[in-house]
């Protein structure tokens, strides 16, 4: 099938290379004004001005008048915990009320609580409901994402997880990256007997994963309270043996050696990085891992910001992430998401745009297929409706400027 957008009032985030972004060129967004966008099939197979349009593309094509509206490559969310089984509202209220991630964790809630709903839920029901946010995610123009497994905790749990997502990716249009998240908290089980579930990790969870092929990378929650620096580095080299690079959680409540070890391990992306000192900055930015920062969940947990500006003017390489979950950041609104990064990092709207999407598909390896316009790559974008300029996306953050989202080149109803 041959599509042609034409008169599009903004065409951004062309590129002629694809690599993350970092320093002064993350705020560098390409863009052609009046400009056209010839879409094959599932690829993008050509753009320019309007002026200078093909004759050939003149004549015989049905085209799409895009007057006044904007293009843009299709949101990257490199951050989620999309399948749960149920919501935690009344932890959000325990929030209200002035407990800490810290306190609710220990009286039960937390992560431990999704783990004891999702075990109780069936593969099925849980198959349903993940696929309902996934849909809502495509709506709000999300064409990649990576999604997590972490509120299972067991072997059969974990497996029940990675095999719900590897059903959504086999029945979406999304590109979806699976993580094996098994060391997200200490089951209660194993309450006393850290090494006994250390050793279930590493001869009995990471060996079925790898044999069913449920996974393309593996995560750590290394952070105080729950998993050490040389207890991720044991888990993460257990993994890299399977094949899964480390994509971990760290710095989100203090900066512990979290970042370190993810920079000694090769980790392809350190994500959340709110506690942040002068030389953990440094090292991030003169290392090749993407820092993912999740301005939502900060927004949500109030805690401080990621310092997105000091990274960015050190050279560290960002993205902007989601992390939809049901106890810290229950949204997969990206385009929220950006205003967030906007409105509590500073970030500029170029910077967040590409933040969320070249940068966003390079935390999850996807970077050659998907996150920018270029010819070749796969047709993965969102048509706006019609908006004055791209700065006006983060600025009306309340209302949703989404006319239609695309992608591999067809329309998501």
């Amino acid at each position: 099938m041959v599509r042609l957008l034409t008169h599009i009032r903004t065409l951004a985030g062309i590129r002629e290379y694809a690599r993350p972004l970092r320093g002064p060129e993350l705020a560098e967004l390409p863009q052609l004004a009046d400009a056209w966008l010839l879409v094959e099939n599932d690829t993008i197979a050509g753009f320019g001005r309007m002026d200078q349009l093909p004759v050939s593309l003149r004549k015989g094509t049905v085209s799409q008048d895009c007057s006044g509206r904007i293009v843009l490559p299709a949101w990257c969310d490199s951050h989620t915990h999309l399948v749960f089984a149920r919501s935690r509202e009344e932890e959000y209220v325990h929030k209200l009320r002035g407990l800490s991630y810290a306190e609710i964790a220990a009286r039960g809630g937390g992560i431990l609580h999704s783990a004891r709903a999702l075990e109780a839920m069936p593969e099925d029901e849980l198959f349903i409901r993940s696929w309902e946010r996934l849909q809502e995610a495509m709506r709000l123009g999300t064409g990649a994402i990576e999604i997590k497994s972490g509120y299972g905790l067991s072997t059969a749990a974990e497996l029940k997880m990675l095999r719900v997502i590897r059903r959504l990716r086999e029945k979406s249009p999304l590109h979806i990256k699976a993580t094996f998240l098994g060391a997200h908290a200490l089951p209660e089980a194993y309450r006393n007997d850290r090494e006994g579930y250390l050793r279930l990790l590493e001869t009995e969870m990471l060996p079925r994963v790898a044999a069913e092929k449920l996974a393309d990378f593996m995560d750590v929650f290394c952070e105080q309270g729950f998993f050490t620096p040389a207890e991720t580095d044991r888990i993460c080299r257990a993994g890299l043996a399977y094949g899964l690079r480390p994509k971990l959680h760290v710095n989100q409540l203090s900066s512990s050696g979290g970042l370190q070890q993810a920079l000694a391990i090769g980790a392809l992306s350190a994500d959340h990085l709110e506690i942040m000192t002068d030389t953990d900055i440094r090292e991030l930015a003169a290392s090749a891992t993407i820092g993912p920062l999740l301005p939502t969940a900060a927004f949500f947990l109030q805690l401080p910001f990621p310092p997105a500006r000091r990274l960015i003017e050190a050279g560290a390489a960002i993205a902007i992430a989601s992390d939809f979950n049901p106890g810290s950041s229950p949204s997969c609104n990206m385009n929220l998401v950006v205003a967030m990064a906007c409105m509590g990092m500073r970030l500029l709207p170029g910077e967040a745009i590409q933040a969320a999407t070249i940068n966003g598909a390079a935390a999850m390896e996807l970077e050659q297929v998907t996150g920018s316009i270029r010819v070749g790559q796969r047709a993965d974008f969102i048509l706006t409706r019609p908006v004055p300029s791209l700065a006006y996306l983060p600025y009306a953050f309340g209302n949703n400027h989404i006319e239609q989202v695309f992608l591999a080149g067809e329309p998501v109803s």
